[in-house]
C-alpha cells in the first residue's frame, strides 16, 4: 500500500483542488460545471464538508502523501444509517493516477464504510464512457448493477451512467 493518508479537507487544499476541478479531459468525466470551478465554490464545499462531517450526511476527505500533499478527494455521501447505505466518489489530481493511489484510499474509506460505520451497501455511480475509473471499480470488487442509458446531457450530449455496488459481505470476502 502507499503511503497515503484520508484527512479532514482544509483550506491549503483548494489550489490543488482546482487542478483537476478545472482540468478540461478531467471535467469529461464529470457532472459538474466548469462554471463551478471558482476557488470560492472550492472553498464553501470544504467548509461544508467540515459541517456534513460533523451532521454524518457525508464525509469528505483529502487524500494525501507521507508530505501531507492533497492528491484528490474521496468521498461517502448520502449516508443512511437506517438503510445502511452510502454513496462513494473520488477525484484525483492527474499526478496521482495510475499509481495505486486511488486503490489504496479506496481501501480505506471501505474499511471505514463496513467496519467503522456498519454499513450494508456502499454504491456508485460513473458516466459510462469514464474506463479508467471503472477498471478501478471493478478491480476493488465493486459489481455492476445495470446502466441508465441517455441520462445525463453533459458536454452538448447524452451520456450514460453505469451503476456498481459493494455489499458488507462481499467486502469481507475480498478482504
Amino acid at each position: 500500500m502507499s503511503k497515503i493518508t484520508l484527512r479532514q479537507l482544509k483550506q491549503k487544499d483548494i489550489p490543488n483542488m482546482l487542478e483537476w476541478m478545472q482540468d478540461k479531459e478531467s471535467r469529461n468525466f464529470f457532472r459538474f460545471s466548469s462554471d463551478a470551478a471558482t476557488y470560492e465554490n472550492a472553498l464553501n464545499f470544504v467548509q461544508n464538508a467540515q459541517i456534513q462531517l460533523m451532521d454524518g450526511k457525508s464525509i469528505h476527505f483529502a487524500i494525501t502523501d507521507a508530505s501531507d500533499e492533497y492528491l484528490g478527494t474521496i468521498s461517502l455521501k448520502n449516508i443512511d444509517l437506517q438503510s445502511k447505505n452510502a454513496e462513494y466518489a473520488i477525484a484525483l489530481r492527474k499526478k496521482a493516477r495510475g499509481k495505486g493511489i486511488g486503490h489504496d484510499a479506496t481501501c480505506k474509506i471501505l474499511q471505514m464504510a463496513f467496519e467503522q460505520f456498519g454499513l450494508e451497501r456502499v454504491y456508485l455511480n460513473v458516466l459510462s464512457k469514464n474506463q479508467q475509473a471503472i477498471y478501478l471499480y471493478e478491480k476493488m470488487g465493486f459489481v455492476y448493477e445495470g446502466e441508465f442509458r441517455n441520462h445525463l446531457f453533459l458536454n452538448e450530449e447524452f451520456q450514460s451512467l453505469k451503476w456498481y455496488g459493494m455489499l458488507k459481505e462481499e467486502y469481507y470476502k475480498r478482504k
